[in-house]
């Protein structure tokens, strides 16, 4: 989680909006350290196909990646943000999210069998993923966009090079991107202070779906490579998700507004 101190203000989620834009101008540079080009221009996304197991493992990389990136120029209480200029050449450490571990209780296991039974109901909640003591494995939108990404990395695998184009890679990228993106704001956290980065972080992942949701359909629709089977059930999964992602920072809002 990120606990960072910008301002003795709370900011909203627009003056987060503005840093974090900051944020992605300056990780251009880092990426190339991080992310480094490669001389035979395979595209990131077959790049990392080929080192996973599978489609899951491959999205799941790509957005560690993602947020090692953005992690790198978030300082922590005691440390100093990093300059325009830094060569690339520090130790970054992997940035995923801490598990819960509810250590609150301690001795026999049986007196808390019934504690935990009633608990299960929670963790597989929305309302329970939204709070600090949940996880974004029981988030539904972070499980939706993780397995619609896979999908299209599986189907992706299929396509003949030669219609590999800008546009392809583009549609490729911007769906990876809305879990990076929706794991990004979760890190954030729901505390108070912190949830206007959480909503705007959020907000990326729905611009991402809606890019993607753009170009399935001004430029990959109608083509040979892709099946009106295969194009229908991206665009229901893609306008599901987007909606879906809608609702949630509306929810993400009225908890920032309302102090919870």
């Amino acid at each position: 989680m990120f606990t960072g101190d910008f301002n003795d203000d709370i900011w909203d989620e627009y003056q987060w909006e503005f840093h974090l834009n900051e944020i992605e101008r300056k990780s251009t540079r880092l990426r190339k350290f991080i992310i480094p080009e490669h001389s035979d221009n395979i595209p990131r996304w077959l790049k990392l196909l080929q080192e996973a197991s599978d489609e899951f493992d491959a999205v799941d990389a790509f957005i560690e990646e993602e947020l090692l990136i953005d992690e790198a120029y978030f300082p922590g209480e005691d440390d100093e943000e990093i300059d325009d200029d830094d060569e690339g050449e520090e130790e970054w450490e992997d940035f995923l999210f801490d598990d819960f571990e509810d250590d609150l209780f301690f001795g026999d296991e049986d007196e808390y069998d019934d504690f935990d039974a009633g608990e299960e109901w929670k963790e597989l909640s929305d309302d329970f993923a939204m709070s600090n003591m949940g996880s974004i494995d029981s988030l539904f939108i972070y499980n939706s966009s993780r397995t619609l990404a896979a999908a299209v990395l599986q189907w992706a695998e299929t396509i003949n090079p030669q219609h590999i184009t800008s546009d392809f890679n583009e549609f490729i990228g911007d769906t990876l991107k809305i879990g990076a993106k929706i794991a990004g704001g979760y890190s954030f956290g729901f505390d108070h202070e912190f949830l206007g980065g959480n909503i705007a972080y959020t907000k990326k992942a729905l611009f991402c779906a809606n890019d993607a949701l753009n170009i399935l359909q001004g430029h990959l629709k109608g083509n040979s490579y892709i099946t009106k089977k295969k194009y229908y059930y991206f665009h229901e999964q893609l306008f599901t998700l987007r909606n879906d992602i809608g609702i949630y920072i509306q929810e993400l809002r009225e908890q920032f507004y309302n102090g919870i």
